[in-house]
């Protein structure tokens, strides 16, 4: 095994083990750096140069579990599209707000009355049903495990049982992907 030559990156390669997208913002950025870039709940000019990329890398398909949402903006009336992860959990698709209650995008799909359009590898059409609170803690659980730059932005970590993550579960909202006939 290799050790990594980058100061501040101790220990032996993780690339066997983590996809490549996972393993750069790993090395790339620290928790306080993702922290940072959305301290005001909001993604800072890197964050949303970052997020510019990703919506292009989850729109292709290159990365499965990344997928752009497009959603109006309940203002403005403007399409708007961001990166999200996608976590399937008995066969169903769900979608988490990693800034909590207050991201723009949790905003925009109650005010759209949850239609939204969803690119990956092509485009579709979807309703997005919200989750009770009460049912929320497994899927963030799940959530933690794939996303891990979401991490820094919760306060349980991604190892700790479910229950653990019901004490957090109100103050991020899940939504869940139901697909629309044409």
């Amino acid at each position: 095994m290799r050790e990594h030559a980058r100061a501040g990156s101790v220990g032996v390669d993780c690339r066997s083990k983590l996809g490549l997208p996972e393993f750069a913002r790993l090395m790339i950025f620290s928790d306080a750096a993702l922290r940072w870039m959305y301290r005001s709940g909001r993604p800072n000019r890197i964050a949303a140069l970052l997020n510019r990329i990703s919506v292009i890398v989850g729109s292709t398909g290159i990365w499965s579990r990344l997928v752009t949402l497009e959603v109006r903006g309940r203002r403005s009336g403007k399409t708007f599209s961001l990166p999200l992860v996608v976590v399937t959990r008995d066969g169903q698709r769900y979608l988490v707000s990693m800034l909590g209650e207050n991201a723009n995008w949790v905003a925009n799909v109650r005010a759209a009355g949850g239609r939204a359009t969803l690119r990956h590898r092509g485009r579709e059409t979807v309703h997005l049903e919200e989750v009770p609170a009460m049912d929320r803690a497994p899927v963030l659980k799940d959530y933690l495990r794939l996303a891990p730059g979401a991490r820094p932005h919760m306060s349980v970590d991604f190892r700790a049982p479910v229950a653990a993550f019901e004490s957090i579960a109100a103050k991020y909202p899940i939504f869940r992907v139901h697909s629309q006939a044409r």
